[in-house]
């Protein structure tokens, strides 16, 4: 049976580092967390030779899912934490064949978002008019493809966990269900 896969996306600052690494922390069994970024992100100048960085972005995107589509853990559900485009994961993961997936935007507005990145992560270079932008246009992805938006303007840290575990239980349940109809055929 295939994993579920969850990827949690938003701008820097909205808050999905951190609801990620307090999901692990709850440490929910068949539940595993990754982190897009632990494989490191190239400088500017590497990204050019890359293709640019959307192309890294698509590119890096199809291995992580790749990667947890392979299931290395053994889970039933995989939460990916990067700040990808939703069309980009879709992509790969039809590539891959996965059965269930989810893209969660966490968002939040800009002062916040821009206080967190100044105040709380000491990136005041993040805090600018194209991380502006960015989370715009992931915001409009979402809308355009339906995606669930949790809103980290407010809420706490467990709020915001506790909202992606429901999200944790219903990929799960149609995991079951995705195999159920599997077997069947």
């Amino acid at each position: 049976m295939k994993p579920a896969i969850i990827v949690v996306t938003g701008a820097s600052g909205s808050g999905k580092t951190a609801a990620v690494r307090a999901l692990d922390a709850r440490a929910i069994p068949g539940v595993r967390c990754y982190y897009f970024d632990s494989i490191g992100v190239p400088s500017p100048e590497e990204m050019e030779r890359l293709g640019g960085g959307e192309q890294w972005q698509a590119v890096t995107t199809q291995k992580w899912i790749d990667r947890l589509a392979s299931d290395p853990d053994r889970a039933d559900v995989y939460v990916l934490d990067g700040q990808t485009r939703p069309s980009f994961v879709i992509n790969a993961a039809k590539k891959t064949n996965i059965n269930v997936l989810r893209i969660i935007l966490l968002d939040c507005t800009p002062p916040i978002r821009n206080t967190r990145l100044i105040d709380l992560r000491g990136q005041p270079d993040l805090a600018n008019s194209q991380m502006d932008c960015w989370a715009a246009y992931l915001r409009g992805q979402a809308d355009a493809l339906g995606l669930r938006v949790i809103d980290t303007t407010i809420p706490g840290i467990d709020e915001v966990v506790d909202a992606l575990v429901i999200d944790i239980e219903k990929a799960r349940a149609d995991r079951l269900l995705a195999a159920a109809s599997q077997s069947q055929r």
